[in-house]
């Protein structure tokens, strides 16, 4: 004959009740872990107000900003707005003024790049610019604030800039003044020996002249002093010594990378130049990213812990449950 089975207690199915809701509420909670922390943004290295910095390329002695073109495309394919001046080449003080002025037509975030006499334009250019995040000097002049190019390059030897150069003497009609070119058969070995010559040919006829003036007048700023930066030294520079460009480099205490290079690694190493550039715009965003990132952890280390608090409060729950259904069962004596 079956037995049928003698039904539960009520202490029984309380019990197992109680035991039912504590593993429900433990499961709910532990699998909403998962998602309350994937519904938090990850942190992105970009301008606190999400902007990317404008670059702004400013060109040397001898040439134009058509010599930017290779990493002004690479930093336009990666989203980046560019502006390339041209640099008047006149004097330090009054060019400096002109690139101001042009930064100054520039809405958001800044980043300066200078090539050559660049450097110590831009250093100059972007003194006072609460804009300016980072400044990116490339085979380049940095001097401080007071300092001028002349006694500069004289500090180490290196550069053979100073016998390949052609003065020749200029009026614009209300100053007299020298201008200075590098002699047409020089111009390969001295400012980009890496380059084709049928390239550098054309360069050299081609070359934008510099005033004395540029060499003679003291800086009147140094940006660097209060702004990151970051140094491409090019290792066989001809007309700015590299143990000079490192020097300046690391009395400012730049971010510094050294290349296998002409003067012109811009042009001959655009890749390179192209990514210390973006390293900068970057880094520009780092703290900004930095705080976000660690607001980030903690939102997500605060979210784990109330779900962790939920299922705590749930086994906890049932827990007491149990226990209360237990002694009931006990005292009843089922």
């Amino acid at each position: 004959m079956a037995v049928s089975p003698s039904p539960a207690s009520p202490s029984r199915r309380r019990i197992s009740r109680a035991l039912a809701l504590t593993l429900a509420l433990s499961a709910a909670a532990l699998s909403a872990a998962p998602a309350a922390a994937a519904a938090l943004p990850a942190a992105e290295e970009t301008d606190p107000k999400g902007v990317k910095p404008t670059v702004v390329l400013v060109h040397g002695a001898f040439a134009d900003a058509s010599g930017w073109n290779a990493v002004a495309e690479e930093l336009t394919d990666h989203g980046y707005k560019v502006v390339a001046p041209a640099n008047p080449l006149r004097g330090l003080v009054s060019d400096s003024a002109y690139i101001a002025s042009v930064l100054k037509s520039i809405d958001g975030p800044l980043v300066l790049a200078g090539h050559s006499y660049g450097g110590a334009v831009i250093g100059s250019a972007a003194a006072g610019n609460p804009n300016v995040r980072a400044l990116v000097y490339v085979s380049a002049f940095m001097p401080d604030k007071g300092e001028n190019l002349g006694t500069l390059a004289a500090k180490f030897q290196g550069s053979e800039l100073q016998p390949a150069l052609n003065p020749v003497p200029y009026s614009d009609g209300v100053r007299k003044g020298t201008d200075l070119y590098i002699k047409t058969d020089k111009f390969h070995s001295v400012f980009a020996a890496d380059l084709p010559v049928s390239q550098t040919k054309l360069m050299a006829v081609e070359q934008r002249p510099i005033a004395q003036a540029c060499f003679e007048e003291a800086a009147p700023g140094a940006a660097w002093r209060t702004v990151p930066s970051w140094f491409v030294v090019s290792k066989h520079d001809k007309a700015i010594a590299p143990d000079l460009e490192r020097w300046q480099a690391k009395r400012a205490g730049s971010k510094t990378v050294e290349i296998d290079s002409s003067h012109v690694s811009m042009m001959s190493h655009p890749d390179v130049v192209t990514r210390q550039i973006r390293e900068a715009a970057s880094g520009t965003a780092t703290g900004a990213a930095k705080s976000a990132a660690l607001a980030d952890t903690g939102s997500r280390t605060m979210a784990l812990v109330g779900v962790g608090g939920l299922a705590g409060t749930a086994v906890l729950a049932g827990t007491a449950l149990l226990v209360t259904a237990r002694r009931q069962s006990a005292a009843r004596g089922d």
